[in-house]
């Protein structure tokens, strides 16, 4: 029977800590977001091909604009918030963790349902990224498979999560994040615990996608 690859694991794994996130403005000035990751541009043309965050919004606030980046926003914390395009669109996140994708040329103003909230972002350079999302239950022992090229990143929503065979033996707790890569050859990563994660898939997108 085949066994998750955990010799040298520490080695392809990044633990980041919620209290380590750096605090930063929003590129328009209007709020303000803790940066968990900014994956530089393999090409150098740009600041980063991807990158994961966590939004603080206090007040009604119109949103940065990305050119040529798609982004994922999941609602973390809060009573909810409403997303005002400028096309006439409008959607509600709302508890416990709805999410939207949607293109980051697009001109939206979040307006709070009822109070502040947190929000996870996932944005990714179109041209040069292949992303996906997905809300999971970690319920027991999951397995994560990672390419030679990937990067998966997983954030704690809540409850515990550990790594199998990596050095940062302590539990990742509720706000906490782990990027997964697999180096010349592809890895599989036991990971075990209870609670809810992120889970996310990042690739250099092929001429084909």
């Amino acid at each position: 029977m085949n066994q998750p690859d955990t010799a040298n694991a520490s080695a392809h794994v990044r633990i980041l800590r919620g209290q380590d996130y750096r605090r930063e403005r929003w590129r328009n000035g209007a709020g303000w977001t803790r940066q968990v990751h900014a994956e530089p541009a393999a090409d150098g043309s740009a600041e980063w091909d991807w990158r994961l965050s966590i939004a603080e919004i206090d007040a009604d606030a119109p949103f940065s604009a990305f050119p040529g980046v798609d982004r994922v926003l999941v609602l973390l914390h809060g009573n909810g918030m409403r997303l005002r395009f400028d096309d006439g669109e409008v959607h509600e996140l709302l508890p416990p963790h709805d999410r939207l994708r949607f293109a980051g040329e697009r001109a939206l103003v979040g307006e709070l349902v009822d109070g502040p909230t947190r929000d996870f972002n996932l944005m990714w350079r179109r041209d040069a990224i292949d992303a996906s999302l997905w809300h999971r239950p970690l319920v027991g022992s999951m397995l994560v498979f990672v390419d030679p090229g990937e990067t998966w990143a997983l954030h704690v929503l809540a409850g515990q999560a550990r790594i199998d065979g990596v050095a940062d033996a302590e539990s990742l707790a509720a706000g906490d994040s782990a990027l997964l890569r697999a180096g010349d050859a592809r890895r599989r990563y036991l990971l075990d615990g209870g609670g809810e994660l992120l889970v996310m898939r990042l690739a250099p997108r092929t001429p084909a996608q």
